[in-house]
């Protein structure tokens, strides 16, 4: 695909700044920046003080470092202008005002610049994900999970397994097409022990626990418990603000809070529920409704009680499952200690006094870092690559069971499509080069 037109922004943050940065794109970067500084383009990659003119009046618009990049060697392929300025809202007004006036040039639309850089071959669309989950990440593991994604490791995952099902495929269509040509013996056979290989290894990696996807946006910790248990002032303590109201009148909760945080490094949602408890009171009740709903999807379960009254109530034991926390509040306000059973993850607490909290948030730190391990191969972080691979796989699993060379082959074609949609890398091109490159057919 070919641009035409030339394109221009503010690639840095908005309102006053010390340094703004604005980016030109395309076949008439290079004009636009010598007919606003008066001089040849400096060197490519070479950074040069230039003054930046009003073409109206020849007036001094700014003090610029300008620097060029030359396609294909750029971040879109085309040719690039980088022009830092300082960031007042005025300067930058009038240099988008002279760059509108240069022939073919347009304010570039969103992600334009990185649709260009795709265009040209210069990433694939996971590697454009990962720019624009890095430009968005608001945590460590999301920034790191970003990064290794722009830098194609999950990309070149996809494309390995992709290049893998275009020689199998490739195999079997020579096999079916050329039965008469002088083939090696036993191809369409050897074909089926590598395809199963390649079906095991995504099958592997789409049971992830939906670890990258996680990662992008975040664990639930839902706060679960009977009304007056503590549930806001956890919430308030995890979160080192007053998110939530807390009051000594029971029932003060009646829908969900959710308050975002960074838990060593990882994005989690902490959410506050309404107490659970029987009621005649029609919103209580859906408060209550919508708290099963949120614990039936949470990552993470807290369920709360007091010193006093240990146990959970009969009427929603139904909701505890293995692995979610015990969490025993208000041990401050009894005399004697109570005695509660030893188990994994039970804490006796005192939320008011602070006691207890540490333990508990260190052991949360160190649940969400197993979960969201980052130290493994890169996980998929989209519902759309989770859906590519499925129908991936489905097509390798009908082709174990194919008896006819034709639907077998149709199976791997549908698979490698379903691969080539994640990375945009989609060509049939691919086929025949293997046909032609391993067999020399024609000869």
């Amino acid at each position: 695909m070919s641009f035409t037109d030339t394109i221009y922004a503010l690639a840095s943050g908005r309102g006053r700044a010390g340094v703004a940065v604005v980016r030109i794109s395309g076949p008439g970067a290079v004009a636009s920046l010598e007919g606003m500084t008066g001089k040849t383009a400096p060197d490519p990659r070479v950074a040069s003080l230039r003054n930046l003119y009003r073409s109206s009046n020849k007036s001094v618009i700014d003090q610029s470092l300008v620097i060029l990049f030359k396609g294909p060697e750029s971040f879109t392929g085309e040719d690039v202008v980088e022009l830092h300025l300082h960031g007042g809202p005025a300067i930058l007004a009038a240099v988008m005002e002279e760059l509108s006036g240069f022939p073919g040039h347009r304010p570039a639309m969103p992600g334009e610049f990185t649709r260009r850089a795709f265009e040209h071959g210069k990433m694939d669309l996971t590697e454009a994900e990962g720019l624009g989950d890095l430009v968005n990440a608001e945590t460590e593991a999301q920034a790191t999970q970003a990064l290794r994604q722009m830098q194609g490791e999950l990309g070149r995952i996809y494309e390995g397994w992709r290049s893998a099902l275009v020689s199998s495929l490739a195999h079997l269509e020579a096999d079916i097409d050329f039965p008469d040509e002088d083939l090696p013996g036993g191809v369409a056979a050897a074909v089926a022990p590598k395809v199963a290989l390649l079906k095991k290894e995504i099958i592997d990696h789409l049971s992830d626990g939906h670890r990258g996807e996680k990662i992008r946006e975040g664990l639930d910790v839902v706060i679960l418990g009977r009304p007056n248990v503590g549930k806001s002032s956890l919430l308030n303590a995890l979160a080192r603000r007053d998110a939530a109201i807390v009051s000594d009148e029971a029932g003060t909760t009646r829908d969900i809070i959710e308050v975002p945080m960074d838990l060593a490094g990882y994005p989690v949602t902490i959410v506050d529920t309404a107490g659970l408890r029987l009621s005649d009171n029609r919103i209580e009740r859906e408060g209550v409704r919508r708290a099963r709903e949120r614990a039936a999807r949470a990552d993470i379960r807290l369920f709360m009680t007091t010193a006093d009254a240990p146990m959970i109530p009969d009427e929603f034991a139904d909701l505890l499952q293995d692995g979610d926390y015990r969490l025993v509040n208000k041990t401050d306000l009894v005399v004697e200690k109570p005695e509660t059973e030893t188990a994994p993850r039970l804490f006796p607490l005192s939320v008011m006094a602070g006691e207890g909290l540490d333990a508990l948030l260190a052991e949360l730190e160190m649940d969400v870092t197993n979960r969201l391990d980052l130290s493994g191969a890169p996980a998929l972080t989209r519902v759309r690559h989770r859906q590519a691979l499925e129908e991936c796989a489905a097509a390798l699993e009908r082709f174990d069971g194919s008896m006819e060379p034709e639907l077998a082959a149709e199976d791997i074609r549908l698979a490698v499509r379903a691969l080539g949609r994640i990375t945009g890398r989609i060509d049939v091109e691919d086929v025949l080069d293997v046909i032609f490159g391993d067999f020399c057919i024609g000869k």
